[in-house]
């Protein structure tokens, strides 16, 4: 029975590439927090992994046309292809229009930083367990 090593992985692997995106992101927005004007980005993590596992969430449009609200293959903000890239809503917007809270970001990259040690840790399980399984171990 052949196996699938996608499947062995599960969602894992999705997990990591969103984790390390939104590791980019958090650093984008600390390197910018002093850059007027600079909206704060972040990713929807639960509706990104949704989509990419193929999972379908919440209520979509029925689309008839590329351009239409909700269609497959439009861009999200800034052009990136990335719909479930989101603007952070400031708690208390500065007068320079800057949306980055400094502590806010550095707490959200610390989770996502042991989030994402969490998800390696979690595919190294899984690769010991198929070098396990490989060689008799």
């Amino acid at each position: 029975m052949p196996l699938s090593l996608d499947e062995h992985l599960g969602v894992h692997a999705a997990a990591l590439k969103l984790r390390a995106r939104r590791t980019e992101l958090l650093a984008a927005n600390l390197a910018n927090a002093d850059t007027p004007g600079y909206r704060a980005r972040d990713i929807d993590f639960k509706s990104a992994l949704a989509a990419a596992n193929g999972a379908a969430s919440g209520v979509h449009l029925a689309t008839t046309q590329r351009g239409h609200l909700g269609a497959t293959g439009v861009t999200g903000v800034n052009g990136t292809g990335s719909p479930q890239l989101k603007y952070r809503v400031p708690l208390a917007p500065s007068l320079d229009g800057n949306t980055v809270d400094a502590q806010l970001e550095q707490a959200a990259f610390a989770r996502n930083t042991v989030n994402y040690q969490a998800t390696l840790s979690f595919l190294g399980a899984k690769f010991r367990g198929l070098m396990t399984a490989i060689t008799g171990q």
